[in-house]
């Protein structure tokens, strides 16, 4: 064992906080206040530009203004960076951030302005716009944590594949962002970082494992976002920061050189995706990534050029007269009242559109949760301590925060102890017939919708919690863990925000079981005030530029219904 965990993890602070330039803090409001989401734009730090620049969340209007001269590459990161520093704070804001190393961008920024300027040509489709990373995405000559005391010290050689993508579509990665300790969480804390708290409202999570992506966003701090997702992880801060966030199906993004726990756990693999406040972000991560041909960089990414026929929707009717099947619940757990509520605002939206509405039978997917959960933790324990042992750091069992550092007992996914390799062999074997059980049930609803073809999409909650609930409650990924398993691509999109009329506790209803009575009892619209609320559009498996299309009709039909009401 080297130096003890609390030594690596002081001197691992006091170089975080080393690398923040001075000049950019400010006095944070105090405790009371947990709404900061406007602190950037009232502190005084950003300039009147900056705040546009930051304010302006349409990914395509950032790059069209970098691609004419109107906002020079330097601008826009500086913009970025110290609101981004902002919402980190030396971890009395949000405490969002990992590694953070400002000379480095700013140059790479300058070097593109400079290009731009001498040749008259952009990088690529991505030229000078900031991105964040989640801290999986190595970098060489940075740390990537990971969220283990152990990895402090772990430099990385050469860039993951991913981050070389984006460097040669003239991308600006400027920042590293918070996940806790082995991703598998939909929570963020650490012991090496701490606790990622959410802006919307301090006292809730910001949601996991991607939670310093997904507070980040919700800050504004950055315009597109890169996080990781084998069950939720992506889409559940997304969702619970009033975001943007894709779920692509395995193999479409490369992975390759980037950290991660349970490798060589192939059966449901993480992928990566991007997290933004505009699908616009979503759509050009997608298509610069795609151009990039990643399928000859990453032995495991899947020849996907972009598919125009597929985001046309030619095989959706032309997106013209869509049929969305609504999951009102999986069977297992009631949603919160603004959940319910969101549905029935995005029933009413796409109606309002033209479009056509079905109720969605869940199948099995209790069943289905329950191999994805058994396919994690078949081998969790060994894996999780083979890097803690190191250093002799504990290996969290909770996110309470009345147990830092503690040993609370926490039911969210206990290890499985001596599973043979037969064993996990017949999970896997269920889980793939059960694949093909949903593909047919998928198929069948072709004789309900109308439209001479099955349901397009699926909109479903993200969670059965109304919005972000407060730390260490976070305890049920069901809703999205169930669409890994299956591997179906999905996107969340944000609907509104918690309501103390609108979403009053409504009386009991018939149980489904003991977990789904303990839910019930969970919701009060004042402890989950202000949260965001938000859905997920889940289409087929490797449907992603068709996904991102519906969810672009979704959203636009909500925008105009909102509108419509003002």
């Amino acid at each position: 064992m080297s130096a003890r965990w609390q030594e690596l993890v002081a001197d691992k602070k006091l170089r975080q906080t080393a690398s923040i330039p001075k000049i950019w803090l400010i006095t944070s409001p105090p405790d009371s206040v947990l709404d900061v989401r406007k602190v950037p734009d009232e502190c005084g730090l950003l300039t009147p530009k900056e705040v546009v620049i930051t304010n302006t969340i349409e990914v395509q209007t950032i790059l069209a203004n970098l691609a004419t001269g109107k906002w020079t590459s330097l601008e826009v990161t500086l913009a970025f960076y110290k609101r981004a520093i902002i919402a980190q704070q030396l971890a009395s804001l949000v405490n969002c951030l990992t590694e953070i190393f400002v000379e480095r961008a700013l140059a790479r920024a300058k070097e593109l302005d400079e290009q731009l300027k001498a040749t008259g040509k952009l990088a690529g489709p991505l030229h000078g716009l900031p991105i964040s990373l989640k801290d999986q995405l190595s970098m060489k000559g940075l740390e990537t944590t990971m969220g283990y005391v152990s990895w402090i010290g772990k430099y990385a050689e050469r860039d993951s594949v991913l981050v070389r993508i984006l460097y040669e579509a003239g991308a600006v990665p400027f920042v590293r962002t918070n996940v806790p300790q082995t991703l598998m969480w939909s929570e963020t804390y650490n012991e090496v970082f701490g606790r990622t708290l959410n802006p919307a409202n301090r006292k809730l999570t910001s949601g996991g494992s991607s939670g310093g992506e997904g507070a980040l966003m919700g800050m504004k701090g950055s315009p597109l976002g890169v996080g990781s997702d084998i069950g939720g992880s992506i889409r559940i801060p997304a969702g619970y920061n009033g975001l943007y966030g894709l779920r692509p199906s395995y193999g479409r993004l490369p992975y390759a050189g980037a950290t991660n726990s349970l490798e060589g756990q192939d059966s449901i693999p993480s992928v990566l995706g991007p997290l933004s406040n505009s699908m616009s972000g979503i759509k050009i991560f997608m298509q610069a990534v795609s151009a990039s041909k990643p399928w000859l960089k990453d032995s495991l990414a899947r020849y996907a050029p972009w598919d125009a026929s597929q985001y046309t929707l030619a095989e959706h009717g032309g997106g013209k007269k869509l049929c969305f099947a609504i999951m009102w619940n999986d069977g297992q757990t009631i949603p919160h009242p603004p959940v319910i509520r969101a549905l029935e605002m995005t029933k009413n939206a796409v109606l309002a559109a033209g479009h056509k509405v079905v109720d969605w039978q869940p199948y099995k997917h209790k069943e289905i949760c329950g191999a994805v959960y058994s396919i994690w933790t078949a081998g969790s324990k060994e894996d999780y301590a083979s890097v803690a042992d190191i250093t002799g750091e504990p290996v969290l069992n909770t996110m309470e925060i009345e147990a830092e550092h503690g040993s609370a007992p926490n039911s969210f996914l206990p290890h499985q102890e001596n599973v043979t390799a037969h064993k996990l062999w017949q999970t896997q074997k269920a889980r793939t017939a059960w694949r093909q059980e949903y593909l047919e049930h998928w198929n069948e609803t072709g004789r309900v919708t109308g439209t001479g073809r099955p349901v397009d999409a699926v909109i479903s909650p993200i969670s059965p919690y109304g919005g972000a609930p407060p730390h260490g409650k976070s305890r049920n990924v069901d809703y999205t863990a169930v669409w890994n398993g299956l591997d179906y691509s999905a996107c969340v999109f944000p609907t509104t925000r918690v309501h103390a009329t609108l979403d009053m506790k409504k009386s009991p209803h018939q149980f489904l079981n003991e977990r789904d009575k303990t839910h019930y009892s969970m919701w009060d619209p004042q402890t989950f005030w202000n949260a965001p609320v938000s859905l997920q559009l889940v289409g087929r498996c490797q449907e992603e530029e068709a996904v991102i299309a519906m969810t672009e009709i979704v959203d636009a039909a909500l925008k105009k219904q909102q509108v419509s009401k003002l």
